[in-house]
Formats: structure tokens, C-alpha cells, sequence
């Protein structure tokens, strides 16, 4: 007998599960996020693994939780995942910080599973924000899956709703793709809700994440929002038509990736938080934001935009906001092959508007253009604290001015 003698090398190569959800086939059928948390949480316990959702519109009535080394794969636009309608209720007692049940004036809303927001209050503006998945109900009584390690007070005018995410994770959650879905954020039936705590995806410290082929649309708040999150990759993504902000690389995040993505309709398009750095937006098309295509400001420094179209933004195309102080500015960007046209139209006509202590941007092989409708007034503004804001090589068309120093 001859014996193949390359079979002893050791097999030692990982291999992961392919598990299948659907409404009427696949490994596990059903048409909620409990299915698809159920498919999610079997393959954590291997370690990781695909779940691939056959096509299908999925009610959320809470968020499906992501987990380490999962992929996360639709069907492309067959795949859809919907957020219930929201309700609000007043709390009737105070909760502390310790405890793990509250009560509430109408408990009708929520049901054993669902997802959950407190909220407090103080001097007018939110002051406490807790998710949460509510895990039994009696009578006015919600009894919830962790404690509340913040306190919500009556006198706060604590409220609980049913506000959550679709897409979320744990802190420290890293290594995981999502690829070919959508996520529906019901947004005329959602109250809205700040995106440091939630969006159609919300993740906090987590890292390494790949975002393929995926809408976040209707969201009544951000569309992508990631807190403090390193090398997060958006390809071929789409935010559409959210109440807040398209794509949100929150505070601390850094080497952020858009490729090939589009932001439409949201109030601004990209929005650089506190400190995200050596962010790269690339062949992405920010157009029709109600306020600004691409905002930059506190800290986001060393950032690259290239070959991308910003157009149609209705106050401006791409903006340096103010900083507190020098310190704070957002130096050092580069933008260069872009077509920046019919910017401002609802404010000033700015292209780009590079405002305060704002140092070191370069603009370089840029199309800075008017269509012929007087939308676009003035290509570049810039004020009279910024240095080295260098133009250069780009071809203005149509404008009242082209750079204007103040």
C-alpha cells in the first residue's frame, strides 16, 4: 500500500460554522430579533462563525447583540431588519443606581425581551442614559437583565422607553463583520435619540469591525455611530435619509475607513467627533445633508478625503468647525481630487469653510464649482485665525469668489 506521506501534517487551520436564519428555511426559522440572537449567541459558544440571514423583513423589538470573530450577512436589500414603533412612559418611583427593577406609569408597551432606554434629566438636558432588555413585567414592574448603575429620579423626570439600536455590542467586542443587509430605523414611528447612545448601529470600545454592503436607513438619530472604536471599515455603504448624522467615528476613534460609501439626506453626511485621527474617506459621495456634507473639529487631526463628491449639502460641503482653543483644532487634513459644487445654499454659499484655529489643511487638485444656479458662492473661506490653509492646483468654476480670507 502506498501511503501519502503529506497527510501527517497537522490540521490545526480553524474552520467556522456556516449557520443559516430564515422565516421558513434555514437553520433556524423566525422572523425576530430573537431568532437572529439565538443564531448569534449559538455560534459564540464555537468561537465564532457566520449567520446568514435569508431573505425577509425581521421585527426588532430589541437590538441583536454582535459578538467576537461573528460575520454578520445578509442578503443584500432582500435582508431587512425594521425597528418597532417606540413608546415613552414616565417612572412612577425612583430607581437607584443598585437596583434592577423599576416601575412605571404604563408597562403596555413593553414586553418579556425587549429592548429598553432610561433616561434622566437635569436642567433641561439629558444627564443619564441606560440599555437595556426588560426580562419580566408585573403589573407596573419591569424587571431588567442588569442593574442600573445610574440612578433615575423622579425629580430627573425619568422615562423609559422602548429605544434601542439595531445593531449593537458589549464593550470590547472586536472582530466582527456585517455584510449585505439593511437596517430600517421606522423613523416615523421612533422618537428620536442622540447618537451617543444610539443609531441603527451603535458600538462603544469596540475594535476592528468591517461594515460591507450595508444600509442604515429612517433612523430617527445616527445611522453609524462608533464610540471610541479603532480601525472600523465602511465599503460600499450607504446611510440614507436619518434624522441625525450618516456616519458618526465618535470620540477617540482612530484610522476610521469610508471606501465607496454614500451619505444622503441626514443632517450631515460625515461627522468627525473629538480626536479621530489618520481617518481616510475615500471615493465617497456626501450629497443632500441638511446641514453639512463632511464636519472635522475638535482634535480630528491627520484625516485624508479623496476622490469623493460633495454636492447638494445645504450649509456646507466640508467644514472645520470652531475649536476652543489652538490645541483643540483639527490640523493637519488633506483633501485633494474632489468635486465640491452646490454647497451653502441654505446659508452662505460655502464650499469649504475652515473656521478658527484651525492650521495646516491642504487643498490640492480639487474641482470647487457652482452648477450655474448660484447655490455655490464662494469656494474656500477661511478666517482670519487659521495658518497654512495652502489651495492648490484647483479649478474653481462659476463662483462669486473663489478663496475669500477674512
Amino acid at each position: 500500500m502506498n501511503l501519502d506521506y503529506s497527510a501527517n501534517q497537522t490540521r490545526s487551520t480553524k474552520r467556522h460554522l456556516t449557520l443559516t436564519v430564515g422565516q421558513n428555511s434555514g437553520d433556524l426559522r423566525g422572523n425576530d430579533d430573537k431568532i437572529l440572537q439565538a443564531g448569534a449567541d449559538y455560534l459564540q459558544r464555537l468561537g465564532g462563525g457566520i449567520l446568514h440571514i435569508l431573505p425577509g423583513e425581521y421585527t426588532m423589538r430589541n437590538a441583536l447583540f454582535l459578538h467576537p470573530n461573528l460575520t454578520l450577512r445578509g442578503a443584500g436589500e432582500n435582508t431587512v431588519l425594521k425597528k418597532t414603533p417606540s413608546s415613552s412612559t414616565p417612572l412612577v418611583l425612583d430607581s437607584d443606581w443598585y437596583e434592577n427593577q423599576i416601575r412605571v406609569e404604563d408597562a403596555s408597551p413593553f414586553s418579556a425581551g425587549c429592548g429598553i432606554m432610561l433616561r434622566g434629566y437635569k436642567n433641561g438636558g439629558l444627564q443619564n442614559v441606560v440599555r437595556d432588555t426588560v426580562v419580566g413585567i408585573e403589573g407596573n414592574l419591569l424587571s431588567l437583565s442588569q442593574r442600573l448603575y445610574k440612578n433615575f429620579w423622579l425629580e430627573e423626570e425619568a422615562t423609559a422607553a422602548t429605544l434601542f439600536p439595531i445593531l449593537t455590542a458589549a464593550e470590547h467586542t472586536d472582530d466582527v463583520c456585517v455584510e449585505d443587509l439593511v437596517l430600517d430605523g421606522n423613523m416615523a414611528d421612533n422618537e428620536e435619540i442622540n447618537g451617543n447612545y444610539a443609531g441603527a448601529v451603535f458600538i462603544q470600545r469596540c475594535h476592528r469591525y468591517t461594515f460591507r454592503n450595508v444600509v442604515a436607513r429612517n433612523y430617527n438619530g445616527d445611522g453609524f455611530s462608533f464610540q471610541i472604536c479603532d480601525d472600523v471599515r465602511f465599503e460600499n455603504c450607504r446611510a440614507d435619509n436619518n434624522a441625525n448624522l450618516g456616519f458618526h467615528p465618535g470620540s477617540g476613534s482612530q484610522r476610521p475607513v469610508f471606501n465607496n460609501c454614500v451619505a444622503h439626506g441626514n443632517s450631515q453626511g460625515i461627522f468627525f467627533c473629538w480626536g479621530v485621527t489618520h481617518g481616510l474617506v475615500d471615493n465617497c459621495t456626501l450629497s443632500g445633508n441638511r446641514d453639512y456634507g463632511i464636519s472635522i473639529g475638535h482634535r480630528d487631526t491627520d484625516n485624508h478625503i479623496v476622490r469623493s463628491t460633495i454636492v447638494d449639502n445645504e450649509k456646507v460641503g466640508l467644514l472645520f468647525r470652531q475649536p476652543l482653543s489652538e490645541f483643540r483644532g483639527g490640523h493637519r487634513t488633506l483633501v485633494e481630487l474632489t468635486t465640491i459644487r452646490d454647497n451653502g445654499f441654505a446659508a452662505d454659499g460655502v464650499g469649504i469653510d475652515v473656521v478658527g484655529t484651525t492650521y495646516d489643511i491642504e487643498i490640492r487638485d480639487n474641482c470647487i464649482a457652482d452648477s450655474g444656479q448660484g447655490r455655490q458662492k464662494i469656494g474656500i473661506r477661511v478666517s482670519p485665525q487659521a495658518r497654512d490653509v495652502n489651495s492648490v492646483n484647483n479649478q474653481f468654476e462659476n463662483l462669486s469668489e473663489e478663496i475669500v480670507r477674512l
